[in-house]
Formats: structure tokens, C-alpha cells, sequence
């Protein structure tokens, strides 16, 4: 509970925020608070746009069959600059193509090697405050910095104790810096995530943890054996339990939240801006909850074959919500938790113990808020939208990567459209 001063006022039979701007909402119910260096801004009820959004496609990059530039082997990264134009980065491919706001090719830069310019693995990419293009090639250890049109080239290198290509976002802020998680494993053998910071000469400035860094989620555990006969204790989180979430906003601070609650904080100079939502937990079904379970239970008896569950239960409802992004604008879109529902695997492998013959899927949906905490509303993106790699948005523009029922890879430009707009 917090202890604080409680700011309210009430305009028309509704509870809304006293900051200056949010009273012109109708029906969007709010209340806010201090305490010490945070203010708590949390939407009871309503939001500003009034109804549920959807995403409109405006523009397709990608085809089946045509010239190179259009084919894609796996999108990796997308990242969109200030004039529009749209950044894509093929993880296959190794290279980084370049269009232009109405989806004709510009230019395509790098490709595989481990010379100037080259990548071992295309991970992620930013624009850079200056305008030029930072890849992270983490199997190399380094990002490499390309300038539009083509030219010289910049090499950043950074150390990592752990080369693990699931954790290789990149961020850049409007200072120009660049910030880039390089995993590494503790002396326990925990996977922790270092942020190493770049200025925008390529000099190292600091290295970051972020934050929620000492928080451990529920889990179950084995020993494994090394050949050396030393023991290490491995665990997995357990599914649908809290997990902490953090993102990086255009400032360059941390936006963050552990799942537990709807609660989310942002970095500030003056302070922190914590953001609440009243929610309704999303209850999770007994078969779904085997689903989860059995799943995991297959996965630790590869190692294992006489492993047991040793933790906690599956819970019976989802936290609320699953990830965090920062928007080119500043604002934040949250990742929510949906009820799933159970769907045949046509691509089932019954001699892989890690092919699922019915899997869980939950439909994609977002709350966005401003960055000063009003609640917007909820976006809910149309079949095949995919929320990895990482959807860029911006105002009321998404860019994101679509797949098709041929598994053909898009990267579509939408439009916010509120309410059947």
C-alpha cells in the first residue's frame, strides 16, 4: 500500500488525473500520487482513445519470389530512422537492406565475413542520433557501424563471457549513445546481462546492470555433471510465473516492471514514473497448465532422465503481462498475457521430444501508454503479426515482420486505428 499524498478530481461522475492534459478524456477514470522522488499514476478505468485499436497494413516489404533485395531467410532486426526509411537485417543472409518510406530499395550493406563491414551473426540494429547504422554481431563480439550510402566503416568491440544469441537487443538513445546486453554467466553459473554503453565516437562509457538483475523467478532445478565430475545446479523458470521485464526508452533510461503486479517504472531526472493499471488476471486452464508443465518436463529429462517436478505449480492464473518496449516516441507498450487457446501442430515431429502435437498459442495484444503515463488504450495486431523480432512503433505507426501460411517473411508497415476509424 502506498503512503503518499492521493491527488484526485472528479469531472462528470468520473475519477480523472489531475495532470493538466488528462482531464479532456472522457471516461478514463485515474488516480495519482507521491512518494518521495516517484509519482504513481494509475488508470482505474477507461483509456484516452476510448476502444480497442487494431493495425491497419499500409505497405509490404518481402516476396516468394522476385529479386534479391525482396527475399528474405530470417529477419533478425528491423529498425526504422527519422525520414521513414526502414532498416532490415537478415540473420541469414548476413546483411543489412535499406528502403525507402514507400518500400523501394536504397542499398544493402555488409555481408558474411569477419573483415570491416563483415558480421559472423546479424543480431539486432539501430539507427544511430547521427544517422548512422549500428549492427550488433555478437558471435563477433562487436557492433559494427555502417554510414548511409555506403563507405567507410566502424568496428566497436565489447567483451561477453557468454556468447548466447537470445540476448542480443541493441538500443540507441537521442544523446547519441548506443547501448548493447552482452550475456555473461555469474561464478554460480546464472545467466546475468551486462549493458555495455558506447558513446557516439565508439568510446566505452560504462557498464550497466539492469535493473531487476538480483531478481530470481519461481523455478525447478537439476544438478548436471560436468566431465570434470563438478556439479552445477540448473534451473528453468516455471511457466506463466512472474518474470522482470525491462526495455530501454529514446532517453536512454530504463523502463522496467516486475510481473507480479501491473506495475512499471520508469527512469526520470526528477525521479521515477510508476505506472498502474487496475487488471483482471487471465486465468489459465487445467490443460493448459499440463500443457506447460509436461513441456518443461520433457525438456529438463533430456538432461535428466530421472527428473521429477521439484517446485511450485503451474499457477492457475497468468501474471499481467510479458514484455516491455519503448517506442521511438517514448511511448510504452506493454506486452500483455491473453487466454490461450490449444491448436494442432501441422509441423509435429514425433520423434523430437521438443515437437509439440498441440500447442498453446495466446493471441498478441498491447496496452500503450504516453510517456507520461496516460493509458491510451489496447492494440491488438492482426493474424501473422510477430512480436519477435521486436516490432518498431512510433505515433501511430508500427513497423513489424509478418510470416504467411508459406512461412514467406514481411515487413509491414501498419497504421493505429481506433475503434473502426
Amino acid at each position: 500500500m502506498l503512503r503518499g499524498t492521493w491527488v484526485a478530481a472528479f469531472t462528470a461522475g468520473a475519477l480523472v488525473a489531475c495532470a493538466a492534459d488528462a482531464g479532456r478524456f472522457a471516461g478514463l477514470q485515474v488516480v495519482t500520487a507521491t512518494l518521495g522522488d516517484t509519482t504513481v499514476i494509475r488508470t482505474l478505468a477507461g483509456s484516452a482513445w476510448g476502444a480497442d485499436a487494431t493495425l491497419v497494413p499500409e505497405l509490404a516489404i518481402g516476396e516468394m519470389e522476385g529479386p534479391d533485395e525482396l527475399l528474405f531467410g530470417r529477419i533478425a532486426s528491423i529498425a526504422v530512422d527519422d525520414e521513414g526509411r526502414i532498416h532490415v537485417l537478415d540473420g541469414q543472409a548476413l546483411n543489412l537492406r535499406v528502403f525507402d518510406p514507400s518500400g523501394e530499395h536504397i542499398e544493402t550493406l555488409g555481408g558474411p565475413g569477419e573483415g570491416p563491414g563483415e558480421l559472423r551473426t546479424a543480431e539486432s540494429v539501430v539507427v544511430l542520433a547521427d544517422g548512422r547504422i549500428a549492427v550488433n554481431d555478437q558471435r563477433g563480439l562487436r557492433i559494427q557501424v555502417y554510414r548511409p550510402g555506403g563507405g567507410e566503416t566502424e568496428e566497436w568491440a565489447y567483451r561477453s563471457g557468454a556468447v548466447i544469441l537470445r540476448l542480443r537487443q541493441l538500443y540507441a538513445d537521442r544523446h547519441g549513445r548506443a547501448l548493447v546486453v552482452a550475456p555473461d554467466l555469474a561464478p554460480s553459473g546464472r545467466l546475468i546481462q551486462q549493458i555495455f554503453v558506447f558513446d557516439a565516437s565508439g568510446a566505452p562509457q560504462d557498464t550497466l546492470l539492469p535493473p531487476g538483475s538480483d531478481f530470481e523467478p519461481l523455478s525447478v532445478e537439476l544438478d548436471l555433471m560436468s566431465s570434470s565430475g563438478r556439479s552445477r545446479r540448473i534451473a528453468q523458470p516455471i511457466p506463466l510465473t512472474a518474470r522482470h521485464y525491462w526495455t530501454v526508452n529514446p532517453e536512454g533510461r530504463f523502463v522496467s516492471g516486475v510481473s507480479t503486479d501491473y506495475r512499471i517504472d520508469v527512469e526520470r531526472d526528477e525521479g521515477v514514473l510508476r505506472i498502474e493499471r487496475a487488471h483482471e488476471p487471465v486465468a489459465a486452464s487445467e490443460a493448459e497448465r499440463g500443457y506447460h508443465r509436461e513441456r518443461l518436463t520433457r525438456s529438463m529429462r533430456i538432461t535428466q532422465p530421472d527428473w521429477s517436478w521439484n517446485g511450485p505449480p503451474v499457477p492457475e492464473t497468468k501474471p499481467p503481462f510479458r514484455g516491455l518496449v519503448a517506442g521511438r516516441d517514448g511511448r510504452i507498450w506493454v506486452r500483455l498475457w491473453t487466454e490461450a487457446r490449444p491448436e494442432e501442430n501441422e509441423d509435429h515431429e514425433p520423434g523430437n521430444p521438443r515437437s509439440e502435437p498441440v500447442t498453446w498459442p495466446s493471441p498478441l495484444r498491447y496496452d500503450v501508454f504516453e510517456p507520461d503515463g496516460t493509458y491510451l488504450g489496447a492494440v491488438n495486431p492482426p493474424e501473422g503479426f510477430a512480436d519477435y523480432p521486436q516490432p518498431v512503433f512510433d505515433g501511430d505507426y508500427v513497423w513489424a515482420v509478418t510470416r504467411d501460411a508459406l512461412d514467406v517473411e514481411r515487413v509491414v508497415r501498419f497504421r493505429i486505428e481506433v475503434g473502426g476509424r
